[in-house]
């Protein structure tokens, strides 16, 4: 992980729990050779561990000179009935949210703030 390459490390981005793609907003950029473009994927794996979590986890880089920006891990399980995310990168975030895995969410509609005045 390169503290260089982000603007802020492990921004809070509320609910907004990332599987793919990267938060280039943060992106300050390649601390190696100064490249912005989009950080490539590579490493990609998904494992179910023993807890019945399927964790996630890949490595975003330097889609110049493949210098390491960020290791992002994020993990998905089931709860009684609710489907639990978190999400923890350098470059990404940390995140979490809860979703009912009923038509209606038992505890009523969420508010969501990412997007408050």
């Amino acid at each position: 992980m390169c503290e260089d390459c982000v603007k802020e490390e492990y921004p809070d981005r509320g609910s907004t729990c990332l599987d793919n793609g990267c938060y280039m907003m943060n992106y300050a950029g390649c601390s190696q050779c100064g490249d912005r473009s989009k950080p490539k994927t590579v490493c990609r794996t998904c494992v179910e561990n023993e807890e019945e979590e399927e964790v996630i986890t890949f490595k975003h880089v330097c889609s110049q000179c493949n210098h390491s920006v960020a290791d992002h891990e994020h993990i998905f399980q089931v709860s009684g009935e609710y489907q639990l995310y978190e999400m923890s990168c350098i470059l990404c975030g940390n995140a979490d949210s809860q979703r009912s895995i009923m038509p209606c969410d038992p505890r009523g509609p969420q508010m969501n703030n990412d997007f408050a005045d």
